[in-house]
């Protein structure tokens, strides 16, 4: 076993104090700042909040997502939820299609429309990371997903992986 002050990267993270915690929590804060900030300048432009954003992109992830399943990756209120989609279908971003097996289940598909806002605000923010990533290395990257991934609900991971498999394939 090594000493204490850890000359092994990852025992030395086996003694974080608080201060190194809370400088971890605001570095969270201030680069969600960042990451944030480009989309919600373009956003404010339609009069869209986040929830629009998050919802542009999950449908877009997974065309064809039915409205119980975008509330479970959302994790927000029916009514919440039904506020965003419906102001997004009125505005002819998003279509909502009955169900063929079951047609109580509505299924969402990004319109032509919508897939442009949605690329305009992901393109911004894979800006930002890819600057981020190249900066840090791959070493730092693959450290940075690990660190996310372990915060994960065990939920939200499930949700995760099931994209990142899609996305392998």
């Amino acid at each position: 076993m090594g000493d204490r002050g850890g000359s092994n990267s990852g025992e030395a993270l086996l003694f974080l104090t608080d201060e190194h915690l809370r400088r971890a929590i605001e570095a969270m804060f201030f680069a969600y700042r960042g990451f944030t900030a480009d989309p919600d300048r373009i956003l404010e432009e339609y009069g869209y909040g986040r929830a629009h954003h998050r919802a542009l992109h999950f449908i877009d992830r997974t065309p064809g997502t039915t409205v119980n399943n975008l509330l479970s990756i959302l994790g927000v209120t029916k009514q919440s939820l039904n506020r965003v989609l419906r102001t997004l279908i009125e505005n002819g971003l998003v279509e909502s299609r009955v169900g063929r097996k079951d047609r109580r289940e509505r299924h969402l598909y990004l319109t032509d429309t919508g897939k442009a806002l949605e690329r305009e605000l992901s393109d911004a923010q894979r800006a930002r990371m890819r600057s981020a990533f190249r900066q840090a290395g791959p070493e730092a990257v693959a450290g940075f997903r690990t660190v996310l991934e372990a915060m994960m609900d065990p939920n939200m991971q499930r949700h995760f992986n099931n994209n990142t498999q899609t996305e392998e394939r």
